[in-house]
């Protein structure tokens, strides 16, 4: 709380418990300075990897990326959040990253390579999932990554027409809708075979999106056209001004608030990639240390990029430049295989 009573604002952090994270933790953020200081931290629920807000910001929902995969609801009246029921599952192994479209959670799960409907009931907490499953099919030319389907993200296009999710397995993205509660697939677009496609961000303007692809060092440029649903591929660049020095998996794609940048952050090399948009492209204009090991995911949140390394078991954030879009480290605190950052 600050001096005159007002509730500053939060950034929730999920973990891997399994990796000796603590759980869901949760931070207040200083709005000046980017700093998170740790509030609280609840471990109900085994490996919350990935959380999303309601859009009311009084519930959030957290994956639990197990074998028997589930999701959670979690109130929040105060610093520490509290389950709202318990767990449901979501017929799919492995949930990785979950979005809310038309009155459900959607999950993607990797393991199973399948996309989840879960009903969100009035009062925000979770209706069972019943048969809202929708299995992906297909493969990719890699061996050991792509001999089945793995769906790695799901969320609502931006105008709320569609549900969007990209599969690293067949190396595609996948438009949805529901009907009668359960995923119907509109459309399949087919990216470079070998890519793996990991995440995905919309530009403000609704009208491009940009690819982010694990197994190649690259992001796929597309044109997004939402009265159709239809994502067309336009061109791919390599998010390192060079050959890997090592193993190199791109992971998180943030778009600027303002649509003049792009970062990525890279494992492995443990870096994040600026990018300026010009018109449909992109043009990379410098990468920067992650300031950990191991970049899952990225948030940007008031002019600062937030970095969840898992292996150094942090959370580095970095004052932007509003002119060059350049990252400068500013902080950071820990929190054992950090996931991902999401704010209020």
């Amino acid at each position: 709380m600050t001096s005159e009573g007002t509730r500053l604002r939060r950034a929730f952090i999920g973990s891997f418990t399994a990796a000796g994270g603590p759980g869901l933790v949760t931070a207040a953020v200083d709005p000046d300075s980017g700093t998170l200081s740790v509030l609280s931290s609840v471990d109900g629920v085994p490996d919350p990897s990935y959380l999303t807000l309601a859009p009311g910001g009084d519930m959030l929902y957290a994956v639990s990326e197990t074998a028997e995969g589930a999701v959670a609801a979690y109130r929040l009246a105060g610093d520490t959040p509290e389950l709202a029921g318990p767990p449901v599952a979501v017929g799919g192994n492995g949930p990785t990253h979950l979005g809310l479209y038309d009155g459900h959670v959607l999950t993607a799960n990797y393991g199973s390579g399948s996309v989840t409907a879960v009903p969100v009931r009035a009062d925000g907490t979770l209706a069972p999932a019943a048969s809202g499953v929708l299995p992906h099919a297909g493969g990719g030319p890699h061996t050991l990554r792509q001999q089945g389907p793995h769906a790695h993200q799901v969320l609502s296009d931006p105008s709320g027409r569609w549900a969007v999710s990209v599969d690293l397995g067949t190396d595609s993205v996948r438009v949805c809708t529901l009907a009668d509660g359960n995923p119907v697939l509109h459309r399949e677009t087919a990216l470079r075979p070998g890519s793996g496609p990991r995440h995905l961000a919309f530009h403000p303007d609704g009208e491009r999106v940009y690819v982010v692809n694990e197994l190649t060092p690259s992001v796929t440029v597309c044109r997004w056209e939402p009265a159709d649903g239809l994502l067309k591929p336009l061109d791919e660049t390599p998010v390192l001004p060079g050959a890997p020095a090592g193993d190199a998996y791109p992971s998180g794609i943030v778009v600027s608030p303002d649509g003049r940048f792009v970062w990525t952050a890279t494992r492995g090399e443990d870096v994040l990639s600026v990018f300026v948009v010009e018109g449909e492209g992109l043009r990379l204009v410098g990468t920067v240390p992650c300031g950990g090991h191991w970049p899952r995911a990225l948030a940007e949140s008031n002019g600062f990029l937030y970095s969840a390394n898992e292996r150094s078991g942090d959370v580095t954030w970095f004052r932007l430049d509003p002119a060059t879009g350049l990252p400068r480290r500013a902080g950071a605190i820990e929190v054992q295989a950090a996931s991902c950052v999401v704010f209020d």
